[in-house]
């Protein structure tokens, strides 16, 4: 496994001009969730799914990754594509904890479709019916992620995505929208501002400062560890 990248300036800057635009999305966000019922909805019951932090975890590793995702967004499309296999790969030989958070602050950006909150409950619909899959159906989302501005997938679009992940179970959840409120309640209770937010061993990023090198840290790390661990099986 590679080490993580170090050249991230393309990142920064973006991260720079995103945080500008959500700032102004977080308003009608805020309003999105009081809109909604006052409770958090119905909490997706899963192994995979922490009860007290609404994360779909993955791994073991004493380093905790937190990733707050938008599916609208396209910092955070970039995000995934630098650092999404390098986490997944940590996580999967359990030196670290990724614990990813589905949230929605871009609904306004999808025609009145509400395509981030639906694209959020559907993630945890998936978390929730077939969690084996949770993991195919994250990465094909931002495969087949929509421009910001256009309606975004439908709900068939959705469940078909979720059916070619191995989780088809998943398609009545889909349908019902079950955990939009959920989403609503997690994405105002962990104050989220803009996305993606990282936060490593509990500490939030500033990645518009380039603490973004935190993250690189603990990813360099785990591909030591990991390469460490196939060294002494061949007896070197």
């Amino acid at each position: 496994m590679a080490v993580a990248k170090k050249s991230t300036n393309w990142f920064v800057i973006g991260v720079s001009t995103a945080v500008v635009i959500v700032l102004v999305a977080i308003g009608a966000a805020v309003w999105w969730a009081n809109s909604l019922a006052t409770g958090p909805g119905t909490a997706p019951q899963s192994a995979i799914v922490n009860q007290d932090t609404g994360a779909i975890t993955f791994g073991t590793g004493d380093d905790e990754v937190d990733t707050y995702v938008d599916f609208m967004c396209p910092i955070c499309g970039d995000f995934e594509s630098q650092y999404g296999e390098q986490l997944q790969t940590a996580a999967a030989n359990n030196q670290i904890t990724l614990n990813i958070h589905p949230v929605s602050i871009l609904d306004r950006y999808s025609q009145n479709t509400k395509y981030s909150t639906r694209a959020a409950s559907a993630m945890y619909c998936v978390a929730a019916e077939a969690p084996d899959s949770a993991l195919a159906f994250f990465n094909a989302l931002f495969t087949n992620q929509p421009e910001e501005n256009s309606v975004g997938l439908s709900d068939d679009e959705l469940a078909s995505l979720a059916d070619q992940a191995g989780a088809g179970a998943a398609a009545k959840c889909i349908a019902d929208g079950t955990y939009k409120n959920f989403v609503a309640s997690q994405t105002t209770s962990h104050d989220i501002k803009g996305t993606p937010t990282v936060e490593v061993n509990g500490k939030r990023l500033d990645l518009s400062a380039g603490e973004i090198s935190k993250l690189e840290d603990v990813l360099a790390k785990a591909a030591s560890a990991t390469t460490g661990t196939e060294g002494d099986s061949s007896g070197n």
